[in-house]
């Protein structure tokens, strides 16, 4: 009798609509993990382009380690407004504009 038990639990496939069903499930973790990275890798890669890179490297020749002192007031204003706009994100599941566009008017955000 056991060995019968084992010989079926070994042989056993779930129905087409269960496969069907996993499949699914699966996939939608991938998209929810790819709708996760995409906003990140998109917003990491968005002030990487050529005219950038290009300007960096013509303001770093021209004024070399000058402006470094820049950084003990700029660093700590970025990190502030990265933490605003991820507690924003989390809380409202919208970015910064969209919670804007709720509160102001809507010519002000698109200036903004």
């Amino acid at each position: 009798m056991e060995a019968e038990a084992k010989t079926v639990a070994t042989t056993y496939s779930p129905p087409a609509a269960g496969k069907e069903a996993a499949e699914k499930a699966q996939k939608k973790g991938e998209e929810s993990w790819l709708r996760k990275l995409g906003p990140g890798l998109i917003t990491g890669a968005a002030d990487d382009d050529p005219s950038g890179i290009a300007t960096y490297s013509q303001v770093g020749v021209q004024f070399g380690l000058s402006m470094l002192w820049t950084v003990l007031f700029s660093f700590p204003l970025m990190s502030a407004i990265q933490e605003i706009c991820a507690r924003l994100g989390r809380i409202t599941g919208s970015g910064i504009a969209a919670s804007m566009n709720k509160r102001f008017p809507k010519p002000l955000v698109i200036f903004l």
